[in-house]
């Protein structure tokens, strides 16, 4: 008796093919609003069309969490981010517990879009937040991603990397590369990586500690660090340390000796380390994961 029947309900060679159909277009089976605005999306090449049934699906609550996803992601495709950060804002509350940690991250990659440094600052801060209060991934330690179709599993460490390496980005475009300097060497003890790494050096080249600089930057030419064999990556990093090269050779006021690099590193640990802050040169994300710790243990 099983063998007569068909997934899906369809029957024969005709079902067969309907099933092929939506396996090689990576569409849903059916004809609600969200299907038709799969098949609109992917199969007829129609975005605009299909934003407007994605609206229709969030409308009459048909999977909405996928449905405002996918709608905020063709928004930015068709150049109108702007429309899809008010559409998360405005009906997130209508998705699931589950869909608000992509939500976070659609939103981050819009603001970077639209050159909303501040919310993005803000955004990342919150994750972090989350992060050590246990929130992120649903509390478990690991999640499962997606990247160009296939399927891997995320530990809170890489997440945690990933979003100061994004905070740290974020600084950068403040010119604060102070603040940019801590987040990433943070990241770094967490999961080095030699796009990081090369931000990293940036950083030291704008604070005028060149030496520093040369040093991170040789790192990533030696393949000390994972990703150096990304020839992108490396040409970054030689063209970094030739527009170093050019540099006068005279001291820089900031040029500091071993000394104060490692009260720096003292700091640093003392500043990151569990989260833990100190008195002076705190920077605001810290101050504020501090306050919320403290008041968790009150």
């Amino acid at each position: 008796m099983g063998s007569s029947k068909r997934r899906g309900g369809g029957g024969g060679v005709g079902g067969e093919k309907k099933d092929l159909f939506h396996v090689v277009h990576k569409v849903p089976a059916g004809d609600s609003p969200y299907v038709r605005a799969k098949h609109l999306q992917l199969v007829e090449k129609q975005p605009d069309l299909a934003i407007v049934w994605f609206w229709k699906a969030i409308n009459s609550g048909d999977r909405v969490d996928s449905a405002l996803k996918d709608m905020a992601v063709v928004m930015k495709q068709q150049d109108r981010s702007e429309e899809a950060i008010e559409a998360i804002r405005s009906f997130r509350h209508l998705c699931s517990k589950q869909a608000q940690e992509s939500l976070d991250n659609l939103l981050i990659d819009l603001y970077k879009k639209c050159g909303k440094v501040e919310e993005q600052i803000e955004l990342l801060k919150q994750k972090l937040k989350m992060i050590y209060l246990g929130e992120a991934f649903n509390g478990k330690a690991t999640k499962k991603a997606r990247s160009h179709g296939k399927k891997f599993q995320v530990s809170i460490q890489q997440e945690t990397s990933r979003i100061l390496g994004n905070l740290g980005w974020a600084y950068m475009q403040q010119n604060n590369y102070e603040a940019a300097e801590l987040v990433y060497r943070k990241a770094q003890t967490i999961e080095p990586d030699a796009n990081r790494a090369c931000n990293l050096g940036l950083c030291l080249i704008k604070l005028g500690r060149h030496g520093e600089a040369r040093q991170t930057l040789e790192d990533v030419l030696l393949h000390r660090i994972y990703g150096s064999d990304d020839e992108k990556v490396v040409a970054r990093a030689e063209q970094l340390l030739h527009e170093l090269n050019l540099f006068n050779c005279v001291s820089s006021p900031f040029d500091v000796g071993q000394s104060v690099h490692e009260e720096i590193m003292e700091r640093l640990d003392l500043v990151m380390n569990e989260w833990t802050p100190f008195r002076s040169r705190r920077l605001p994300v810290f101050e504020e994961i501090a306050t919320f710790r403290d008041q968790i243990a009150c």
